[in-house]
């Protein structure tokens, strides 16, 4: 239980001033983060963790004025808005906008950020409303999630729950500086046990790919093909879930999970979603100038692909969040461009496509971290009516800190392009979108979604054992996967209640040991 006084199911609204102003300051400031790490680093540290770590340090500052944060509602809400700046920022539309860079097409940018600050906030909102969906229950894992809900009330109670998480974020950082998997052995005692074997099996099939099979794994569309077979499977039981009654669904989850949002309701939710990526497509065709330079079965095309794309991509990446903490947002946007181009779709067409994607997929990771927390401080739904005004506030700061992250992009991104500095993962996609349709690519494609279909289907949607294991072969990091098959075997072995709390503290030391060191080396 909360200390007395911790967590009184006070009712905080994301527009209190002193959440809101002190919201968009660190905002602010998380965004300007988080780009330059990804510019010069290549990467960025889980805003969730981050987030926390503002907000629990903001309550130990002895000023009057911050006194309110001790509330562990406020100190919710002000991670939530600084962690959505942070991907929303960097993630996102930094990312996004580069690929125009990068292709010369710099008139483009501009739209570019139009575009992806519609595919943010339009993400935040439909993540909103289908978390603690039975598609997406807020009872599922959601690893780093539960991270920084336990890093915020062991800060909060101190006691032996401060002690296990301060002992687990020593280990987490000390282990990271080493290069050791901290997260992913953290991660493996809170996930699903069945979905982080077939990660880690998938992590080290990729990683030793030259030795197991003669030749690297990551040179070729195989892994791509698996998801996509997966992901077309997890797309099918995804739908017979919300397809069924209410009653039904209740009556058939083996979990007995009850959730906020019902099935009859995420349907709507779901069918709305489609409507506004199909409005949100039209509008980026119109902003760009693409819609009077394509002929008119050609923007049909483009506009049901990018509506498509973006509704797939969103559940995609937040399942592959939802069951591991990890989620391979690059490798499935790579997807969806590369069909794209067997549409015959141009250049920049084809770069619009792939920044929206690029947009949607991470919403639904970061903030559903951002709603689990939420979830676990506000007492995991026992008062519906308090949760559901918790969930809406956090979505609520949760666009004003995306708005934030986009707006900081859009009027420092000159200073990093002139000094040629951008995400990585932009160059990449700028070479792919003007490379040429290959047809041995697409035989590989379509010749390896069949096991990926099949894994999937065999292991059901509430493992996501198909898209887990895809997830593995897209990732080329074989130290993680040992680190994951060894912690699967301890945790079959001495069960999780030795790692309670110190779980958390792993993945959060971890976190923190990546946003300071990428800090350092973005400067220096």
């Amino acid at each position: 239980m909360f200390k007395e006084g911790s967590m009184k199911k006070q009712r905080i609204s994301a527009f209190e001033p002193k959440v809101f102003i002190l919201g968009i300051i660190l905002s602010v400031f998380s965004a300007i983060i988080c780009m330059q790490i990804i510019a010069k680093v290549g990467f960025t540290p889980n805003t969730s963790i981050i987030g926390a770590i503002v907000a629990m340090v903001l309550a130990k500052i002895p000023l009057q004025y911050l006194s309110g944060f001790k509330s562990l509602e406020r100190q919710n809400l002000i991670q939530t808005t600084v962690s959505a700046a942070g991907f929303s920022s960097a993630n996102c539309t930094f990312l996004a906008c580069a690929i125009f860079f990068v292709l010369g097409k710099e008139e483009m940018i501009f739209p570019m950020a139009i575009g992806s600050a519609i595919g943010v906030v339009v993400s935040i909102v439909i993540v909103g409303k289908l978390y603690d969906t039975p598609v997406f229950p807020a009872s599922a894992a959601w690893p780093p999630g539960v991270a920084t809900a336990d890093a915020i009330i062991a800060g909060d109670q101190g006691g032996d729950k401060g002690k296990r998480l301060l002992e687990g974020l020593i280990v987490g950082a000390v282990a990271s500086h080493f290069g050791l998997p901290a997260a992913g052995i953290g991660i493996v005692f809170i996930s699903n046990i069945f979905s982080m074997v077939a990660l880690g099996v998938g992590l080290l099939i990729r990683g030793y790919s030259e030795q197991l099979f003669g030749f690297n794994l990551g040179n070729t569309y195989i892994p791509h093909g698996v998801m996509i077979g997966a992901g077309l499977m997890a797309l099918i039981q995804s739908i017979l879930i919300i397809s069924k009654s209410d009653k039904k669904t209740k009556t058939e989850n083996n979990e007995n999970i009850k959730t906020t949002v019902s099935a009859s309701q995420t349907k709507k939710v779901i069918l709305v979603a489609i409507i506004v990526y199909l409005i949100s497509s039209l509008a980026l065709a119109a902003v760009s100038g693409i819609i009077t330079n394509m002929g008119v079965s050609q923007l049909i095309l483009w506009v049901l692909w990018t509506t498509f794309s973006a509704v797939v991509a969103m559940i995609l990446v937040g399942m592959a969040a939802m069951h591991s903490g990890w989620f391979p947002a690059f490798a499935i946007t790579t997807i969806f461009m590369t069909i794209g181009m067997f549409m015959g779709f141009e250049v920049v067409p084809l770069a619009l496509l792939t920044g929206f994607v690029s947009s949607v997929g991470p919403c639904f990771a970061d903030m559903g971290y951002d709603l689990k927390t939420g979830w676990i401080l506000r007492g995991k739904s026992e008062d519906i009516e308090y949760e559901l005004y918790g969930r809406k506030q956090q979505v609520i700061i949760e666009a004003v800190g995306g708005l934030i992250g986009v707006v900081v992009v859009a009027l420092t991104m000159s200073v990093y392009f002139n000094q040629d500095l951008m995400p990585p993962v932009s160059r990449v996609f700028a070479t792919t979108v003007q490379a040429q349709a290959d047809t041995e690519l697409i035989k590989t494609l379509l010749i390896w979604a069949i096991p990926g279909f099949i894994i999937q289907a065999i292991s059901g949607s509430s493992r996501m054992v198909g898209v887990l294991f895809a997830t593995g072969l897209l990732i080329n990091n074989p130290v993680y996967g040992i680190g994951v098959i060894l912690a699967v075997i301890v945790r079959l072995a001495i069960g999780t209640e030795f790692m309670e709390t110190r779980d958390a503290g792993l993945i959060a030391g971890d976190g923190i040991y990546g946003f300071i060191a990428g800090l350092i080396n973005s400067i220096f």
